[in-house]
């Protein structure tokens, strides 16, 4: 699916969430929910496309697959806490929103600590 059919596809369900709203908001979250699963699920071939340019970027620049992973891990754990504290919002818990996203911030941070041990050992290697 291109962007302008997954474009169109969230307009389309975004107008009928506002419609179904009206009469019954539990639904409309539902709706929204499955409209968001639905157009992440076509956005996975971008993802992974986008993942393999990297890999083949990292190979060219000779950068190690420990270095990038964390890199990787910590661009879908954002994406995946934006659209988790978005539902969130969406379903008028912004308390639960803002707990999501402080876990997926202690996420990130989790997952980069490698990095940062790598990029320690470096600098007291040149010291």
């Amino acid at each position: 699916m291109d962007m302008i059919a997954l474009g169109a596809a969230g307009v389309v369900a975004a107008l009928c969430a506002v419609v179904v709203r009206q009469k019954t908001p539990e639904i409309a979250v539902v709706l929204v929910a499955a409209a968001c699963v639905l157009l992440l699920w076509n956005t996975l071939p971008l993802l992974e496309t986008i993942r393999d340019v990297m890999e083949e970027l990292a190979d060219l620049a000779d950068i190690s697959p420990t270095v990038l992973r964390p890199m990787l891990q910590t661009v879908g754990l954002a994406l995946v806490t934006k659209l988790a504290a978005s539902l969130c919002r969406d379903a008028g818990e912004g308390g639960v929103a803002s707990f999501v996203e402080v876990a997926g911030a202690a996420a990130a941070v989790l997952v980069s600590l490698p990095l940062l041990k790598m990029v320690l050992q470096l600098v007291m290697g040149l010291l």
